[in-house]
């Protein structure tokens, strides 16, 4: 009896970069990056509850050996304005510091503090970084919404 292979590799996948024939494939864990040999029918920004192996002989590439789970990622701003809560954690912090808190059900909420001028910069700062969706994936969330008023930025990770 043989357990499973232990070059196998079972984890959270962010997809970083796909075309037709290739993926690349960041785990949401470890930050370990995997270019696949060939495209499973995934797309960027799509995360993986996945298993991988590396490919012989070399192991230079990976294949995907099963997928338990995915789903599409998305990021948005909204026109809402940060919650009176999300307000509240804000005015506890200094310019510069995060807070993260549960969301009822499933998710986190991320309320940074900024300077005011700089309000529209962090928003945009957040829905370009790649570690936001990273963090969507590892999290088990789908969406990712930004609220944002003078100094508060909210990130709120949700199914």
């Amino acid at each position: 009896m043989s357990g499973p292979d232990p070059s196998e590799k079972t984890s959270t996948f962010l997809v970083t970069h796909a075309e037709d024939d290739s993926a690349v494939l960041q785990d949401a864990r470890d930050g370990q990056v995997h270019t696949l040999s060939a495209n499973p029918g995934v797309e960027e920004g799509d995360a993986l509850e996945a298993t991988v192996a590396p490919d012989p002989p070399m192991n230079l590439t990976w294949s995907v050996v099963e997928v338990d789970d995915r789903r599409s990622l998305t990021t948005e701003r909204s026109e809402e304005p940060p919650t009176r809560r999300e307000r509240e954690l804000a005015a506890q912090q200094d310019v510069g510091e995060i807070v993260r808190e549960e969301r009822a059900g499933e998710g986190e909420i991320h309320v940074l503090t900024v300077p005011p001028e700089d309000t529209a910069d962090a928003v945009k700062d957040v829905l370009d970084d790649e570690g936001t969706l990273s963090r969507a994936a590892r999290l088990g969330v789908s969406r990712v919404e930004v609220r944002a008023d003078d100094g508060v930025v909210s990130v709120r990770y949700m199914p």
